[in-house]
């Protein structure tokens, strides 16, 4: 339906060609914008009305001591999301504001972008069980990693104020009984909220990426990862960064780079950097948490993206 009306606004009511670079660009955007736009509202208001039910203090409690688990539950339940790195961005607003530990909403932050299930059919296609077992075990483990790292780090203070202030504070209202009807105006009530506070960041994230994932050719990244060696992997991964895309679109490129000579983990270090980092998803970061904790989140992730990228070309003869 939202493909259909971006067609509809792009190619009839504008008269763009859908052959030319802006028609895409901007079919790209609209799709993407409203997606997320809509996505955000309906999990914030589901999560709010969850809430109402069960305070932050609850879910603080029930973390403690199970931080593995925590973990764990989390990187899972973002294997079974079909999210890119943009769209997981509102399940994980739902967390933090549901007092959820920062670790743990990282963990499902990074494995959600990073393994679906339209993924591994596709992966399956291509790369045969072996490696899709390898690649969906490494973003499992990078993902409780990466968590666990940020958890033990105590940087909740990093959070943006107002999000930080539902985490300590909890909702005076989830405390009182409450009608139906009440609950679900205090759901809808918070995602208005929310949603009027990240819009221009998801605006310009979305455009930033709808630019860079339709001028960005594929054979300039091919052409300079194979030219680089030993120091592949690392270059691979600070390239796919920038650029924006659901893992399951990355594929074919994957496929490509592979086919093209490129080492597996090289060209797989490239499809997980493109789906679990990007700039857009960093502008709308910015939004919950400071920049110094985006860094961090980037910093680590990317490490060990390089860590399974070099594991992945050490094991390349077992697994193909």
């Amino acid at each position: 339906m939202l493909r259909l009306l971006a067609d509809f606004l792009v190619y009839s009511l504008l008269g763009l060609d859908p052959d030319s670079s802006l028609g895409h660009v901007l079919n790209f955007f609209i799709y993407d914008f409203v997606k997320i736009i809509l996505l955000l509202f309906v999990m914030i208001a589901v999560i709010g009305f969850l809430r109402s039910y069960l305070p932050p203090q609850k879910v603080k409690q029930w973390l403690q001591g199970r931080k593995f688990l925590g973990h764990l539950f989390a990187a899972l339940f973002g294997a079974v999301t079909p999210f890119c790195s943009c769209s997981s961005i509102p399940v994980f607003l739902s967390f933090l504001k549901a007092g959820v530990s920062l670790g743990v909403t990282f963990s499902f932050l990074i494995a959600s972008p990073l393994i679906n299930e339209y993924l591994v059919v596709l992966m399956l296609g291509f790369f045969g069980w072996k490696i899709t077992f390898f690649y969906v075990l490494s973003g499992v483990v990078i993902g409780v990693s990466v968590g666990l790292i940020l958890d033990n780090m105590k940087m909740e203070n990093l959070i943006v104020s107002d999000l930080r202030d539902v985490q300590e504070q909890g909702d005076p209202e989830t405390a009182q009984g409450q009608k139906l009807s009440d609950r679900f105006h205090f759901g809808l009530k918070e995602a208005v909220s929310v949603v009027k506070k990240i819009w221009v960041w998801v605006f310009v994230g979305v455009g930033l990426g709808a630019v860079i994932h339709n001028y960005v050719p594929q054979e300039v990244v091919q052409s300079i990862i194979s030219k680089t060696g030993v120091f592949s992997v690392p270059l691979a991964v600070l390239l796919g960064v920038p650029m924006y895309g659901s893992c399951a679109a990355i594929v074919p490129i994957a496929v490509v780079l592979f086919k093209k000579g490129i080492p597996l983990g090289t060209a797989l270090a490239f499809m997980m950097a493109t789906a679990a980092l990007s700039l857009p998803e960093a502008i709308m970061l910015r939004r919950a948490i400071r920049l110094k904790l985006i860094a961090i989140f980037f910093g680590i992730t990317t490490l060990g993206i390089i860590f399974i990228g070099y594991l992945i070309n050490m094991l390349q003869g077992f697994l193909v």
